[in-house]
């Protein structure tokens, strides 16, 4: 079972490095990179929703296999679209769908954050936390940081779902206690898109509580998709 999974807004790939390890043998983690970061630093950044999911839908090994796609929220929007995207092809479409700490498509919320100047987007990070104030300290990384952020709020802000019919895979909703933009009750709105309700996870911490809590999550991901949990890594015996 491939896991692939959709960065936040001004986030990468590498966002879940830390996940790497967590998973059991029967299972893959597929962090996705979207352009314009990282190791696609060079490509055009994409501020437009239907192009971004035809990108990847161009580079992502989506029909080898089962797989599921997770999203952590502009992500969430974009595993959704993407789920969608394979359906009108034709394709066949996720085992699950997980989004996380976002409201669902139908309640989506338009915003005015990329129209800000750098400090109204520094503010927004902050409000959000996840992001290291180092980061936004040193003069580059944070010139780099801004780009990408206002660009992918361009694209969450701007974006509406097309109709489309419920999903017809089941829909897990993972969001956390103390998350400004989506509480329980946002999370049970993902019920709208999905033949079945949706089911709700409830973690500890903000809207990015999935990376504190990590293995919490994956856990209940393997649990939804009834696949064991990985084996711990004992230490060495030896130096």
């Amino acid at each position: 079972m491939r896991i692939f999974c959709f960065p936040h807004a001004g986030g990468s790939a590498s966002a879940f490095r830390s996940w790497r390890g967590l998973f059991p043998a029967q299972a893959t983690l597929v962090p996705v990179q979207y352009p314009g970061r990282e190791n696609r630093f060079s490509e055009p950044l994409i501020d437009d929703m239907p192009r971004l999911v035809d990108t990847l839908m161009s580079e992502l090994p989506l029909t080898a296999g089962p797989f599921v796609l997770l999203g952590h929220s502009m992500g969430a929007a974009v595993a959704y679209e993407t789920a969608q995207e394979l359906r009108r092809r034709g394709l066949p479409g996720p085992d699950r769908l997980v989004a996380c700490a976002r409201q669902a498509p139908t309640a989506h919320r338009p915003g005015t954050v990329h129209h800000g100047d750098d400090e109204a987007l520094v503010a927004e990070l902050h409000r959000l936390g996840g992001t290291p104030p180092e980061v936004l300290a040193d003069p580059y990384l944070r010139r780099a940081v801004l780009d990408v952020v206002r660009n992918d709020y361009r694209l969450a802000e701007t974006y509406t779902a097309r109709p489309a019919p419920p999903l017809d895979c089941p829909v897990s909703v993972f969001t956390g206690d103390a998350d400004p933009e989506c509480d329980a009750a946002d999370a049970a709105g993902w019920s709208a898109v999905a033949r079945t309700p949706a089911e709700v996870t409830v973690f500890p911490g903000n809207h990015f509580f999935l990376f504190p809590q990590r293995r919490a999550v994956v856990a209940a991901l393997m649990s939804a998709l009834a696949l064991p949990t990985a084996a711990a890594t004992a230490w060495p015996s030896t130096p």
